[in-house]
């Protein structure tokens, strides 16, 4: 029997995708990537080519690692007067009522395809070509508008979306109103870009026509990115985070990634708990959120200030605290032993296309919980923070995991949850990712909102902490997307999606 795969992706589109790169040669890492890829293709306004993204993969036999990904502060070679221009100022009603920056101006150096390419160079079994091919033909004949993807639009397709007239056909129907869910999308543009890249290599998006394209476009309307920022643009293999849970050995995204330290930290809280308690669920929440918020929001160094939040946590506890946006997953396990996790993000989009290549542009210096220190006041070829923390483990029976989630700055209180329940207290996973979920939204000063699904047992414990309260129903997007697969210690392969976004999991025969 040859190698099998188990993928958690984001839709039928994507979990297809992951399945045909398997039978094309490919391993966890090469289904994962094949199935992000298609997500990118295939869910506009979620997720895009020009985007940021974070690779972990635990190789079989091997050590984990993560490939960064994430996108850098532009504006290499620019005169001074030319930060702050670009912009577009949008409030939309999506998560209660948002304030963003779009337009070129919002648009971050993407890297994730760098980290893409880097992940496939390094694991991967299938032919680069392959692993792109699904997507080439999805995007040349047309794709189903996703659910995710359509109730996002009808949220910002006017506001985000609706002003470049290169985005318009991918986003709005004949009429002029916003796609709607199984509605059939053509993207012949980003088919042949595909194309391009899967015959030239990942680099050959920072190099080359396709680079100059992206240049040509900034310099035209008013973005940061130049050439020397693209051809500059290199992932980065890292060393990530190991967090003892229990059984498991976990492996997360390090600094300079926020969203890693964070994951570490509160589950290293609950790991010291006996069994589950929302009261402390909410607490471990506020307190790390909070000094989130204070730290690491408005930090220059988010090297530094990750480790040393990990060492004050390490020699006081909690105690030594001081107190007071769009993403899609997919995880990926094989009957070998490999898992890949992989997070990427456009932001909430710029609502800008490149001409003729059919990519949209990020919004990611427009993203009000990445960059309280100011749109443009980065050094260009400064990471930016992060929330995503693709994460990967091991179980001492020999079981593996991939798991991670979209969802902005719920990231890691999703994780958080799901994690503790799984590997601190045997949760089946489907069981963990359906659990009731609550997230801490930390307000001005030390003022806090918590943010809850409809649970009784959660509803009692944050009145009885005084917390004022907002239920997002029984379900909500809001909360995250987890997405998780795993190889069990006797072989078996299987994965689990999310009900609160489209998921759809495959395991190949």
């Amino acid at each position: 029997m040859g190698r099998r795969v188990a993928v958690a992706a984001t839709g039928p589109v994507s979990a297809d995708a992951g399945m045909a790169a398997a039978a094309a040669g490919g391993n966890a890492v090469d289904a994962a990537i094949a199935a992000m890829v298609a997500a990118m293709t295939t869910e506009p306004g979620i997720v895009s080519v020009l985007g940021g993204a974070f690779v972990t993969v635990w190789p079989a036999g091997g050590e984990p690692e993560v490939v960064d990904g994430n996108v850098e502060m532009p504006g290499r070679g620019l005169p001074r007067d030319r930060f702050g221009s670009g912009l577009r100022e949008v409030t939309t009603s999506y998560g209660g009522g948002l304030t963003l920056y779009a337009g070129h101006g919002s648009v971050a150096t993407p890297g994730a395809f760098a980290a893409l390419g880097v992940a496939h160079d390094r694991h991967g079994t299938a032919p680069w070509g392959e692993v792109l091919a699904p997507s080439v033909t999805a995007a040349r004949d047309g794709y189903a508008v996703g659910a995710a993807a359509a109730s996002y639009l009808a949220l910002t397709g006017e506001s985000v979306f609706g002003w470049d007239p290169h985005t318009r056909p991918l986003v709005r129907r004949a009429d002029g109103s916003p796609v709607q869910a199984g509605d059939l999308v053509p993207n012949p543009d980003l088919a042949t870009t595909l194309e391009h890249i899967g015959a030239e290599g990942a680099r050959s998006l920072y190099t080359g026509d396709l680079g100059a394209r992206i240049a040509a476009d900034m310099d035209e309307r008013g973005g940061l990115v130049t050439a020397a920022d693209l051809a500059a643009y290199r992932a980065q293999v890292r060393t990530p985070l190991r967090i003892p849970l229990g059984d498991w050995d976990l492996a997360t995204n390090p600094p300079p990634s926020v969203g890693g330290p964070m994951l570490a930290v509160m589950l290293g809280e609950l790991a010291a708990a006996e069994g589950w308690d929302w009261a402390r669920v909410v607490d471990v929440q506020r307190r790390v959120l909070t000094y989130r918020t204070r730290v690491h929001d408005l930090s220059t160094d988010l090297e530094e200030d990750g480790y040393a939040l990990l060492e004050t946590v390490e020699r006081h506890g909690l105690a030594g605290l001081p107190t007071s946006s769009s993403t899609a997953h997919v995880s990926a396990a094989d009957s070998d032993g490999t898992v890949c996790a992989i997070t990427a993000s456009s932001g909430y989009g710029s609502g800008a296309t490149v001409p003729g290549t059919g990519m949209m542009l990020n919004n990611c210096l427009g993203e009000p919980e990445l960059n309280r220190l100011g749109l443009h006041a980065l050094e260009p070829g400064t990471r930016l923070a992060s929330n995503m923390a693709p994460s990967v483990a091991r179980a001492s029976d020999g079981s593996v995991l991939a798991v991670g989630s979209p969802g902005a700055d719920r990231i890691t209180t999703a994780l958080m949850q799901v994690l503790a329940r799984h590997c601190l207290h045997g949760d089946p996973v489907q069981e963990a990712i359906d659990a009731p979920r609550v997230h801490v939204r930390v307000l001005d000063g030390d003022d806090v909102q918590v943010d809850h699904e409809d649970d009784e047992a959660l509803v009692a414990a944050i009145e009885a902490l005084g917390l004022p309260a907002y239920s997002h129903g029984p379900r909500s997007m809001f909360f995250g997307g987890v997405g998780a697969a795993w190889r069990g210690g006797d072989g078996s392969l299987a994965a689990a999606g999310d009900p609160r976004r489209e998921a759809a999991t495959r395991v190949s025969s």
